[in-house]
């Protein structure tokens, strides 16, 4: 027969709290959810020199890639009041915390899933909507958020651009016209 704690212990509460302020790190830590993104993963074969590598590529992105111990998690999230994430903390888990461009972060993600195929994808949290595995690596495949801003600008810039030309193409007609006719005029 198992024994049932009356209350959780000093030091897993603390490990808790830990684990609340890394998910609210770079977020927002009122208490009502966060703005980092979280992308979860099973990390089971894949070496320290591989875990290694990844972080060190995430961190790039000022993201994370952390292991984290499922009940502590889904107790941090339930605090946290995130949608429920809990599928997604069953066996070896680690987290992908992104507080800037989640979208960059999937893609250094599935790019490493290409060359570590024992990575496993298992879903994601992107502001409040849960995302599973297969929308994790099409939400990868979208443009990020700066090639976003650089696609509005070029074509916020474009009618902009063929207004200049065509107000200085006037001027330039006047002077050809003008000069077409003093030609014209010196000739005969």
């Amino acid at each position: 027969m198992a024994i049932v704690a009356s209350k959780i212990q000093d030091y897993k509460t603390k490990a808790i709290g830990e684990l609340k302020n890394v998910f609210t790190s770079a977020g927002l830590a009122d208490g009502e959810g966060t703005a980092n993104d979280f992308i979860f993963a099973d990390y089971r074969g894949l070496s320290v020199e591989q875990i290694t590598t990844l972080r060190k590529s995430l961190r790039g992105k000022e993201a994370s890639f952390k292991v984290v111990k499922n009940n502590f998690a889904r107790l941090a999230f339930e605090e946290l009041k995130t949608p429920d994430v809990s599928d997604y903390l069953i066996g070896p888990t680690a987290i992908a915390i992104a507080p800037k461009d989640s979208n960059e972060v999937a893609k250094i993600l599935m790019d490493f899933v290409k060359e570590a195929p024992s990575l496993k994808i298992k879903g994601g949290l992107v502001g409040n909507t849960v995302y599973s595995d297969k929308q994790v690596e099409a939400f990868s495949k979208l443009p990020g958020r700066l090639e976003l801003i650089s696609m509005l600008m070029s074509v916020m810039n474009g009618p902009a651009r063929n207004l200049a030309a065509a107000l200085n193409d006037i001027p330039s007609r006047l002077v050809r016209t003008v000069k077409a006719i003093a030609d014209q005029k010196a000739g005969a």
